[in-house]
C-alpha cells in the first residue's frame, strides 16, 4: 500500500503554491496534484490556442449593455 508523503505535498501547497493550511486541508489529493501540474491532467492552454479561441469566438461588444 503506498501512502502520501504529507510533509512533501504541505511544503509545496503551503510554500510552494501559497496555500493557508485550511485552504491545503480543504483540497482534495486530486484537486491538490492538478494544482501541481501532476501528469495525467491536461497541459496548459498556450498563447496560440487563446489566440485561435478569440479568433473563433470573438467578442460582440455590440450585443452587451
Amino acid at each position: 500500500m503506498t501512502g502520501f508523503d504529507w510533509g512533501a505535498l504541505m511544503r509545496a501547497g503551503i510554500r510552494g503554491l501559497g496555500l493557508k493550511p485550511s485552504e491545503f486541508w480543504a483540497l482534495t489529493p486530486a484537486e491538490l496534484m492538478l494544482m501541481l501540474g501532476a501528469a495525467g491532467g491536461p497541459a496548459p492552454m498556450s498563447r496560440a490556442r487563446l489566440e485561435e479561441l478569440a479568433r473563433a469566438f470573438p467578442d460582440n461588444r455590440l450585443d452587451q449593455g
